[in-house]
């Protein structure tokens, strides 16, 4: 179900709690709610829609065709090549903002099965990631 965006930024300021199984129906609002907005965002963490749980879903452009992927208490454990990077976030007023990111990173996650998994990504994708596991953190750019 498509939720409204939340835009108070006290509210998206608070740390995340993490995810269960008894939070998939939340993982499945998230992803729709990224798709209906797809026109002017690529990600999403749960507390854009209100729900403070370690969830996010992006546009995953990393293999041959883009895919929406979720990840559940996604935590990086590796991450190489610091560089500055502008973004912006539909949660949050104004333009793009500079922030730092990591060209690769390496993320251990939980899939919508509940089952571990590693993968490293790259680029655009590792941008967006570090952007939305930020949110879930409390930090907002």
């Amino acid at each position: 179900m498509v939720k409204e965006l939340v835009h108070d930024p006290v509210f998206l300021g608070g740390k995340s709690e993490e995810a269960t199984s008894h939070d998939l129906q939340t993982a499945r609002d998230l992803l729709d709610t990224l798709v209906f907005h797809k026109e002017g965002c690529v990600g999403m963490a749960a507390n854009m829609i209100g729900v403070r749980k370690r969830i996010i879903a992006f546009l995953d452009e990393s293999g041959k065709a883009p895919v929406y992927t979720v990840m559940l208490n996604p935590e990086i454990i590796k991450k190489e090549g610091l560089y500055d990077a502008k973004e912006g976030c539909v949660s949050l007023l104004g333009g793009p903002r500079p922030c730092k990111r990591y060209k690769s990173i390496k993320v251990k996650y939980q899939n919508t099965e509940m089952q571990t998994r590693i993968k490293t990504f790259t680029g655009w994708t590792a941008q967006i990631i570090q952007h939305e596991i930020d949110h879930c953190s409390g930090i907002l750019i």
